[in-house]
Order: C-alpha cells, then sequence, then structure tokens
C-alpha cells in the first residue's frame, strides 16, 4: 500500500509539473496567465502531491521517502515524450534506470 502511495504521489507531481509547462507554453500576457486552468490544475496537483507526501512521512522515514520522489523523474520523462514529443535518448534511459535501481534499493 505504501509503494502504492509513493508511486501516486511522483505521478501527481510529475503530472502537475507537465501541466504547468503545457499551460505556459499557452500563455502570452498576464490576461492568459490568469484565465488558464492548466496553471490552477497544476497548482492543485502539486498540493495534492504535497499532501501525499506529508501522508507518507508518517509511514516512512525521510531519508527513504525523499530520495524516492526521484521517481518523479521517471514520470517526466513519460509524460513529455508522450504529450510534448521529446525524445527519449539511450542517456535519458540510463538515468531513469539509476532512479529506479536506486528507489528499489530504498524500499527494501
Amino acid at each position: 500500500m505504501i509503494w502504492l502511495g509513493v508511486l501516486a504521489m511522483t505521478l501527481i507531481g510529475a503530472l502537475g509539473a507537465f501541466l504547468l509547462k503545457s499551460g505556459m507554453d499557452r500563455v502570452n500576457g498576464l490576461e492568459d496567465l490568469v484565465k488558464n486552468p492548466r496553471l490552477y490544475l497544476g497548482g492543485c496537483c502539486y498540493l495534492a502531491g504535497a499532501g501525499l507526501n506529508i501522508l507518507l512521512l508518517h509511514k516512512l522515514d525521510y531519508s527513504v521517502l525523499y530520495p524516492m520522489t526521484a521517481l518523479t523523474y521517471v514520470w517526466s520523462m513519460g509524460l513529455s515524450a508522450v504529450f510534448l514529443g521529446e525524445r527519449v535518448t539511450r542517456r535519458k534511459l540510463v538515468g531513469v534506470a539509476a532512479i529506479l535501481a536506486g528507489t528499489l534499493i530504498l524500499f527494501q
């Protein structure tokens, strides 16, 4: 159950960053900034991720949970590749593999 919480926290955080990025790509002035629903939704995702983080800190040591937030980078690479058309290079894949390996080691 805790593992699912970590996955949810990191996915929601990555989704928040993605929404902020895609929202800012559509901003040309102050009015666009204020009326952009993606920016509000991205902020809400960040808050939800932070809330989950706080709840998870009750169950996991800080020295374990905080490094696990690096999983956000894994989700971010996937979101950026699928929705923003960014390239996934071999170097990025090696980095993601290292993050996943480190997370698995910490969770043991």
